[in-house]
């Protein structure tokens, strides 16, 4: 009984092991937009094969069912490498060679320049923070200063001494 029960849950968890190299029905993600492998449409068809971004081989998928695509999308756009004349537009028309030429146009000639601003007249450099104005007493000073007023009881000041040399 145990060998069969083993047996049975051995074989129930090989299948979805061995059904990943199977076939795939393509179905596409938007009605209208085509699903193209290897250059054939392979919406609603059958692709076998390993193949995806999670697989590491090379292999190339089988497309069954499916039909070839153009290299050109029958769209009404212009291709000049095709080397056919566009569907609809202007009708180009090569004039001949010896037809009479117009007169030519009057020469026209224009020109642009740039250049730096001219430098501003120089003056004299006030700094950033200037001094306080100091005025200065008339004559140089010479006879007009006097002594301030004292109080009484301030005492004088004294003059200064020179600093004494020390003994070597």
């Amino acid at each position: 009984m145990r060998a069969g029960l083993a047996l049975a849950i051995l074989i129930v968890t090989a299948l979805p092991a061995c059904a990943s190299e199977g076939f795939n029905i393509v179905i596409p993600g938007r009605p209208g937009v085509p699903i193209i492998i290897n250059g054939v449409d392979a919406s609603y068809a059958v692709v076998e094969g390993e193949w995806g971004l999670g697989k590491g081989n090379p292999m190339q998928p089988t497309v069954y069912g499916g039909r070839p695509v153009e290299p050109e999308p029958p769209v009404g756009h212009y291709y000049p490498t095709l080397g056919r004349t566009p569907g609809y537009g202007r009708l180009e028309i090569d004039p001949p060679s010896n037809r009479t030429l117009p007169k030519p146009a009057e020469s026209y000639h224009q020109s642009w320049s740039a250049q730096s601003a001219p430098p501003p007249k120089t003056q004299p450099e006030v700094p950033f923070y200037p001094p306080q104005v100091i005025v200065a007493p008339p004559n140089g000073g010479a006879g007009t200063m006097r002594e301030p007023e004292r109080q009484r009881g301030e005492p004088q000041p004294q003059p200064l001494e020179r600093p004494r040399k020390l003994p070597k």
